[in-house]
């Protein structure tokens, strides 16, 4: 038995861990979103879904993702009497989260579209609510939902008939996921470079294929879309075509495949991530025969939305453990949630994680707007700006925001059997996923070549104040308008000098754009929370501009400046002054 401590202190004191509540109740920002969002009929239809949805993340759900947390896909290569199968096995709780994923419409919604341009809204709060209890089930959501948009807009029939209604069923029997198959040895980001070949067989209706994917997640997927080049073809992004293959044939067989092995990750350690050899496996091509990188567009849009969506629900599932940790742990004698420090590092925690919820939650809607066919050309042009901007900033603000939450706990955020080192490796996949920040900021460029597409951008910004009125929501106006001020005016210099300067900055340019329309955002926001005399909104977007610092253009994106602090003479064993190599 412990020994009393004699003041009263119990030596076997063992800490209690956080809880969660009911992640819609909880969460004053979703709430308040749908309400200002959803008109009243709508919202009274949406809002009890959104509740029981909730209640299963913060309870069964949460529960299935801590208990299962050490559970991997296994590859069982042959079997028992040396046939080769190839298969995957995916832990019961995988299987568990399909099932609900399925159930709960989380890719049909925008697809039966009920709520007509709502329908991505209410599809990204159900998301926002379910993803950081799923283990990263959202990754075969994400390139499910970008799958079946793409099939779409292309308008193949035979493969829409087939596969659509499958991947967009509720029936979990029937429900199909997709994956997306583009990395390969010789890069990731530069699909371009691609060596997988595509031989005709005769007739040309379909085509195997031959290389090696050397990244493809959900590899248990019915489905995948695949990047191939048919003989002939030039080389470049251009002589790539857009395939899509079905994983096993009619008795089960895998398609001319070989699962070489499984991949050893940081994190997503559920999620199933294999190294593919393709050996003749059947494939149809989607959109003719080349150009396979613009084909495979539509899916990336659709992709990197929910990328940007994880990294905001992960921000907030961080956020809600700390909260509760804070009122949980004492220390020097009270709560850690009467500590002025812990509180400031908690609201700080607050404002990065509704930073990235205003910008994801507005490229969401917009794409509701696309997708329903009300959206304005201006509109458009601006999706097609903002999407690699929320993902790229959401992307890099999870990581940062991870890190702190952990810290938040002391040592427990550094111990595994906690679940929160989760939190971390998680989100460390999201700046890399579907484009790094570095391609992504080469993106917005591109798309910035549109006409009339940077002024897109500022007018976006000035609607945001446009109805602001409230004086305490000045200095969030000022900080929102200098960056990006600061980052149009750089980029119309740039635009007129070197590819090099253009490129070199292109970073901190697209983060300052990110940030600017956060700020913004979240001040129209917070006069609408004013108005019904709720002043947190205020206090949020004020501090918002506060912890956002107005980079100095001229300084920070001289790039003969970065060449020069990137110089690796001296430390490769260089004489000082002269080029090495």
């Amino acid at each position: 038995m412990a020994e009393d401590a004699g003041d009263g202190t119990d030596m076997d004191f063992h800490q209690d861990p956080p809880q969660l509540g009911n992640q819609y109740d909880d969460d004053a920002l979703l709430r308040s979103w749908v309400e200002r969002t959803f008109p009243d009929e709508l919202r009274r239809t949406v809002e009890p879904e959104l509740r029981e949805m909730g209640a299963l993340a913060a309870g069964p759900l949460f529960a299935l993702s801590l208990a299962s947390r050490r559970e991997e896909p296994q590859l069982v290569t042959f079997d028992a009497w040396g046939q080769r199968v190839d298969e995957i096995q995916v832990p019961d709780a995988w299987k568990q989260l399909a099932k609900v994923a399925a159930e709960w419409g989380l890719v049909a919604v925008p697809y039966e579209r009920k709520e007509g341009e709502l329908s991505r809204t209410r599809w990204a709060a159900l998301v926002h609510l379910f993803g950081p209890s799923s283990s990263i089930y959202t990754c075969p959501l994400a390139m499910t939902d970008g799958a079946a948009t793409t099939l779409l807009t292309h308008g193949n029939r035979a493969l829409v008939e087939r596969a659509v209604p499958r991947l967009t069923s509720r029936e979990p029997a029937r429900a199909w996921t997709s994956g997306q198959w583009m990395t390969e040895r010789t890069g990731g980001s530069d699909v371009g470079q691609s060596l997988t070949r595509a031989v005709a067989e005769p007739g040309g209706e379909a085509f195997r294929l031959y290389g090696t994917k050397w990244f493809t997640s959900a590899t248990t997927s019915e489905m995948t879309l695949t990047l191939a080049r048919p003989e002939g073809n030039g080389s470049g992004g251009k002589g790539l075509a857009l395939f899509y293959l079905e994983l096993r044939d009619a008795e089960g067989r895998p398609n001319g495949m070989r699962i070489l092995r499984l991949k050893e990750k940081l994190g997503t350690r559920m999620l199933p991530t294999a190294e593919i050899e393709l050996d003749g496996a059947r494939a149809v091509p989607v959109a003719g025969l080349s150009d396979g990188v613009r084909a495979i567009a539509p899916m990336l849009q659709i992709t990197r939305t929910w990328n940007a969506l994880c990294a905001v629900g992960g921000m907030r599932r961080g956020v809600a453990l700390a909260r509760d940790y804070a009122r949980r742990r004492s220390a020097f004698g009270a709560p850690l949630s009467r500590k002025a420090l812990h509180v400031q590092t908690l609201a700080d925690l607050e404002v990065e994680a509704q930073a990235a919820f205003f910008l994801t939650f507005r490229v969401v809607e917009l794409l509701g707007k696309m997708e329903a066919k009300e959206a304005t050309e201006e509109e458009r042009i601006l999706l097609r700006t903002l999407q690699p901007v929320a993902k790229l900033v959401t992307g890099k603000q999870a990581v940062a925001h991870a890190s702190e939450v952990l810290e938040a706990f002391g040592g427990a955020g550094y111990v595994e059997d906690t679940g929160l080192p989760a939190l971390l490796r998680d989100a460390q996949v999201l700046p890399i996923w579907e484009g790094t920040t570095n391609v992504l900021s080469l993106d917005l460029l591109r798309a910035l070549g549109e006409a009339g597409a940077l002024r897109r951008l500022e007018e976006e910004l000035e609607r945001t104040f446009r109805s602001v009125s409230d004086a305490e929501l000045a200095p969030v106006r000022t900080r929102a308008m200098s960056l990006l001020g600061g980052a149009a005016a750089w980029f119309r210099a740039a635009h007129a000098g070197s590819p090099a300067q253009l490129e070199g900055g292109a970073r901190t340019f697209a983060l300052a754009v990110g940030r600017a329309l956060q700020l913004g955002l979240a001040a129209e926001h917070a006069q609408w929370r004013r108005v019904r005399n709720d002043g947190r909104g205020v206090a949020i977007a004020r501090r918002m501009a506060a912890l956002s610092p107005v980079p100095d253009f001229d300084a920070v994106l001289d790039t003969e400046a970065a060449r020069v602090a990137a110089e690796l003479d001296g430390q490769m064993g260089s004489e000082p002054g002269r080029s090495g190599g």
